[in-house]
């Protein structure tokens, strides 16, 4: 994947993304959590994707705006009831200037979209850029699993003979796994009309208290992480968190 770019993951998997993760369609809880954090908005969307939180949050009256860097997968958001109604900047989120002085109540990442920025330098350098267009008052949010270790491990080098509707795929690389930088590279399965194709995706990955501390040197600190987007307790047994972070005084 040595010509992966910020726009490759969105241009791939555009026009399917919607129907291969079909259990993100329940949003309701993650609308309701954002809205009460925006106020009066605006609000800030990084990788808005196919507008699967952006068009339900504008839809509760709230103006949001949106980062991506593939056009192609923000086309289809601008085909959906108000797609056309969101601004959109397509640009990498991991380094970005909105000019204008835009200063947002709320920016948020979510479904491990921060995992998306493949090194730590793009992650810190996402956390600064955000800081840069908050509010006073404003608070970023980050959406993102915890890692587990002893997955990551069973996964690296992994080869695996994968079953799609009774049809056999032997011996694909479906994922590597590099422990020093933290990062997934893989590719996801997605079995259409056409036939079973492949999507590539790298993730690298970050601890919470890792985030935190790159909250911190953007001039960040955490105010909240919840386990759920109903505000449970983040515990040791979570597999996910909701990271809240506001300006340090």
């Amino acid at each position: 994947m040595n010509d992966y770019t910020a726009a490759t993951y969105g241009d791939k998997i555009a026009e399917v993304y919607d129907r291969m993760y079909p259990m993100r369609a329940n949003v309701g809880p993650t609308v309701d959590a954002l809205a009460k954090l925006a106020g009066n908005g605006p609000a800030l969307e990084l990788g808005i994707g196919t507008g699967r939180i952006a068009l339900p949050l504008a839809a509760r009256g709230i103006e949001v705006h949106g980062i991506d860097a593939s056009e192609a997968i923000v086309a289809q958001m601008r085909a959906k009831p108000g797609g056309k109604a969101i601004s959109v900047t397509i640009t990498d989120f991991s380094q970005f200037n909105l000019g204008g002085g835009k200063k947002f109540p709320l920016v948020y990442v979510v479904f491990n979209t921060l995992f998306q920025a493949t090194s730590q330098e793009a992650q810190v350098d996402c956390f600064k850029s955000v800081a840069a267009h908050l509010t006073d008052d404003g608070v970023f949010l980050v959406e993102a699993f915890v890692p587990d270790p002893t997955r990551f491990i069973r996964m690296r080098d992994d080869n695996a003979t994968v079953t799609v509707n009774g049809k056999e795929i032997p011996a694909i690389d479906l994922v590597n796994h590099d422990p020093v930088r933290q990062l997934v590279s893989s590719h996801e399965i997605f079995n259409g009309q056409s036939g079973i194709s492949l999507y590539p995706v790298q993730v690298r990955y970050a601890w919470p208290s890792e985030l935190d501390l790159m909250a911190q040197l953007a001039g960040l600190r955490l105010r909240h992480r919840w386990g759920d987007w109903d505000g449970s307790p983040f515990t040791a047994s979570s597999e996910f968190h909701i990271s809240i972070y506001e300006k340090a005084p």
